[in-house]
């Protein structure tokens, strides 16, 4: 009897704290304005210039700029929810949507009712950016009488780096473009001395990481030889913003790789 009311006991503290938390949940989570979502249906043009600024189709919102990416949207207390910003409304209506952007500026939409505004989404593929053909390059170097053959090979790849941005409404977007891994070999004579793959990752001790996830491994170009080993210059860069790390790589003879930041 007495094991009957400790089993009994325990399934009702059990039950008791699933729903305690169940209503924790339910109160913390704010539901999305579905009706509101349904208004901001289709494309809107800005009200001065009426050029298209979005699409909204369904939970997506698609921009006509095509290297933007369709970002995922609710709207949620009155605020605009794009991927993980959020933004003021401060009035909607069937044919009216206004939002304060990023930087506090009221943006002033109207829904479009010219059917050529939909040309602008015909692929609503977006592009994805390439930096860099493949380039390969190599020369001869002579140090301490010998001869130090070095080879450099940029291999664009599939790896995709993502650039948040902001478009002509202040709205925060993403673009997105192919990383590169650049080969490097070193030979003295018929010697190999070093050869290996180069990736962005392997200077995250020097780059901050922040700015490494935004970045592309963009070249790496031959600087000078001298008794240390033959020394190169790393080039890390965020696309379209005059922002870079020049990150020395030395390749000492003994086919060790070493790396000091330069500058920023």
């Amino acid at each position: 009897m007495i094991r009957y009311c400790i089993i009994a006991s325990l399934f009702i503290l059990s039950f008791v704290a699933c729903k305690q938390q169940r209503n924790d949940v339910s109160e913390n989570e704010t539901p999305e304005d579905l009706e509101a979502k349904a208004m901001l249906q289709g494309i809107w043009i800005e009200s001065e210039t009426e050029e298209v600024s979005f699409l909204a189709k369904g939970d997506t919102i698609f921009f006509p700029d095509s290297t933007s990416q369709p970002s995922y949207f609710r709207i949620v207390s009155d605020s605009f929810c794009l991927g993980e910003n959020r933004y003021a409304i401060t009035k909607q209506t069937e044919h009216l949507f206004c939002f304060q952007n990023q930087a506090g500026e009221e943006v002033r939409l109207e829904k479009s009712e010219n059917k050529e505004d939909s040309l602008a989404f015909l692929d609503n593929q977006p592009e994805i950016l390439s930096l860099n053909e493949v380039l390969k390059i190599d020369s001869v170097v002579l140090f301490g009488g010998e001869r130090y053959h070095w080879y450099i090979a940029v291999n664009p790849t599939r790896y995709k780096v993502t650039k948040e941005t902001y478009n002509s409404d202040g709205v925060s977007v993403e673009n997105v473009y192919y990383d590169n891994i650049i080969h490097i070999s070193l030979y003295r004579g018929s010697v190999c001395l070093f050869s290996r793959d180069i990736k962005k990752q392997m200077f995250a001790d020097d780059v901050p990481q922040q700015f490494l996830d935004q970045a592309v491994l963009g070249n790496i170009k031959y600087d000078h030889v001298d008794s240390r080993g033959v020394h190169f210059n790393a080039n890390l860069c965020i696309p379209d913003v005059a922002s870079c790390y020049l990150v020395e790589t030395l390749i000492g003879f003994d086919g060790q790789m070493t790396k000091k930041l330069l500058e920023y």
